[in-house]
């Protein structure tokens, strides 16, 4: 009931039309606002009310471009970053070691004995052919060459260079499986480049390198990849350095330890690799004290005198420290631990904690990126660096049709070869090269929003010395091979120590620098000092702000009433009709009685009929009488009171 009134009351304000114009409005805005500029431009005389005008309009313009400069620096979202030091007892990293060899050689050479003969007859004939020690009548397999061969470029004339394959008499010459006397060209004189074709050597690309020694590493390498990517994984994990009698001795603090507290998994660069204390499958164990005789303690053989040798030109253990739980990219973060020496290795720990969204585009476990996961099968945590590759094998299966050897592959797909795709080298070699490609991987990937990391310092010594030497090596003799010879040797021999040189950690966080807080209050500040303003002179512009829209609307309203009336008065050619005719052309004629009814028996009906019904009375012009709208306002307010 309330509200209906309150609706009624509505309507006719919006019929009766504005109680004040716009300038009233302003006028009363100036003489009673709290803001001091206004009430001068209306109390001043003519000269100092156009002053302060001038002077009004004026700061309310600085205010609004200091307030416009305050706002943008807010959504530019910057951080500050904080570094705080904390002392407690911490979780010892997962430290994961492999061998610099992925395989063992003896195991793998059946695999590559045609590509290690064409190896030594590539050097043979870049070092030139008297001191190329290959037999002429060596038959070589050339359908691993005509994929990828290398080729000799003469640049004596740098706008016509000559190119010419390691194995044929010129470009476009017959295959020959030795090396021919007189060449005009070899390695002190001319580059060693590697060609890349494409549809059947229709489109080809050279890849040059600055030394011999770089391309044929290069060229190798691309070739085993091509017949590793072809032998299933179990295989190629037998292939591989075994935990037992890769470790052969293990302390963590007190503790002794073996090849059996190390988790296995396969690294496609370094074979077989072990990870300790990762945490997989039970809690990581804790840091009783810092120190080295808190930490962990191997000693390692590396077998070096089973290294592939095309393969694998560093000799030692490859080691990288990591999170629990989180996928060890050892090829990109791993260190070198040279044969021969003990290395000791000192633990600071580094924690990151970045802002989320807006401040910065990091994530907290992947799932808000849109790269699949190549890396998930492993159950391990997100990481920027499995997201960079994946995306780069994602890429690499939609313009080569296959994956690459090094890195996981999703569901239904193929490890690239020359059998199934032989464009894959050179498709491989421009995707690689691709900025392109880069620029869209780093810009899909985000890092992760919380991170450790593991600073080191190191330090090596020679072990063992020589006046312990035979000893030590007699006792790892027998207690591997059950041997009373020494069955090693210092050159695959590596010791390390890992322990954290102290409890103390460093957390690098980062905040908001600019927060709600900082921004209202340099909002006010400015509002204040340029025009002694407050949050409750924001109130009352706002205020005349609506009373300025609905002014307006109530200016519509009545425009638009005018308009309708204008309109219905011009259907009329004359003046209006009277209510009198009104109401005559309205008066209902059924109840008027009939004058006559014809037919024979009208005289008796006359006389059955009822006494006439009277007509409809006229009306009471008297109570017609027209009010205003106020007056009807005025009464129902007085009735409600």
């Amino acid at each position: 009931m309330h509200l209906k009134k309150y609706l009624l009351k509505g309507l006719h304000r919006l019929q009766k039309g504005p109680g004040y114009t716009y300038k009233e409005l302003l006028v009363w805005y100036c003489d009673n606002t709290n803001t001091h500029g206004p009430k001068r431009i209306i109390c001043e005389g003519p000269k100092k009310k156009a002053m302060w005008f001038v002077l009004t309009l004026l700061f309310t313009s600085l205010v609004c471009w200091q307030w416009g400069l305050f706002i943008k620096t807010y959504l530019n979202w910057e951080v500050s970053v904080s570094l705080s030091i904390g002392f407690k007892t911490m979780d010892f990293p997962a430290v994961t070691i492999c061998n610099a060899s992925p395989f063992q050689y003896s195991k793998v050479q059946h695999l590559l004995k045609d590509l290690d003969a064409l190896m030594e007859a590539v050097l043979g004939r870049i070092l030139g052919p008297e001191l190329s020690q290959v037999n002429a009548t060596t038959a070589l397999n050339l359908s691993i060459w005509h994929h990828t061969p290398l080729v000799f470029i003469n640049e004596q004339n740098p706008h016509h260079p000559v190119v010419l394959d390691l194995f044929e008499d010129n470009f476009n010459g017959s295959a020959s499986s030795s090396p021919a006397p007189g060449r005009p060209c070899s390695a002190h004189r001319c580059k060693v480049a590697m060609r890349l074709c494409s549809h059947n050597g229709t489109t080809c690309t050279f890849r040059n390198f600055s030394s011999a020694t770089q391309a044929v590493t290069e060229w190798y390498t691309l070739q085993a990849t091509n017949i590793f990517a072809q032998v299933p994984n179990q295989e190629l994990v037998a292939m591989g350095y075994p935990a037992e009698r890769l470790i052969l001795a293990c302390l963590f603090g007190a503790e002794p330890c073996n090849y059996r507290n190390f988790t296995p998994i396969f690294h496609p660069d370094y074979g077989n690799c072990y990870i300790f204390n990762w945490g997989m499958t039970e809690k990581a164990l804790p840091s009783a004290n810092p120190g080295t005789e808190f930490g962990l303690k191997l000693i390692l053989d590396m077998g070096q005198e089973d290294y592939v040798p095309f393969l694998t030109s560093t000799a030692g253990a490859r080691l990288m420290l990591h999170e629990q739980r989180s996928y060890p990219f050892i090829k990109e973060e791993g260190i070198y631990a040279m044969a021969g020496m003990e290395t000791s290795i000192g633990v600071l720990v580094d924690k990151l904690q970045r802002k989320g969204e807006p401040y910065s585009q990091c994530t907290k476990n992947g799932s808000d990126v849109p790269i699949q996961n190549l890396y998930s099968s492993y159950n391990t945590t997100y990481s920027i660096q499995a997201c960079i590759r994946s995306c780069f094998q994602e890429h690499m299966i939609r313009e080569c049709g296959c994956g690459h050897y090094l890195y996981p592959l999703p569901d239904k797909k193929k490890y690239c070869n020359n059998q199934e795709f032989p464009d894959w080298a050179h498709c491989y070699s421009a995707l690689r090269i691709s900025m392109a490609q880069r620029e869209t991987c780093i810009y899909a990937c985000k890092e992760s929003c919380n991170d450790t990391q593991y600073k080191m310092t190191i330090s090596m010594a020679v072990w063992p010395s020589e006046a312990s030497e035979d000893w030590i090596f007699h006792v790892l003799s027998q207690e591997r091979d059950q041997s009373s010879n020494i069955t090693l040797s210092r050159k695959g021999i590596v010791k390390l120590n890992i322990y954290f040189q102290e409890f103390n950690y460093r957390t690098i966080e980062e905040s908001a620098a600019n927060n709600i807080v900082w921004l209202l209050s340099n909002l006010g500040g400015q509002f204040g000092f340029w025009m002694g303003g407050s949050v409750l002179c924001l109130i009352e512009f706002g205020e005349i702000i609506i009373d300025f829209v609905w002014i307006t609307i109530i200016k519509l309203v009545a425009l638009a009433q005018s308009v309708r009336q204008k309109r219905a008065q011009a259907r009329y050619d004359g003046p209006p009709p009277t209510v009198a005719e009104l109401v005559e052309a309205h008066t209902n004629f059924g109840f008027q009685p009939d004058s006559a009814m014809p037919g024979p028996d009208a005289g008796a009906y006359r006389r059955e009929q009822n006494p006439p019904i009277p007509g409809t009375p006229p009306p009471n012009y008297d109570s017609l009488r027209l009010q205003p709208l106020d007056v009807i306002e005025s009464d129902s307010e007085g009735d409600a009171i």
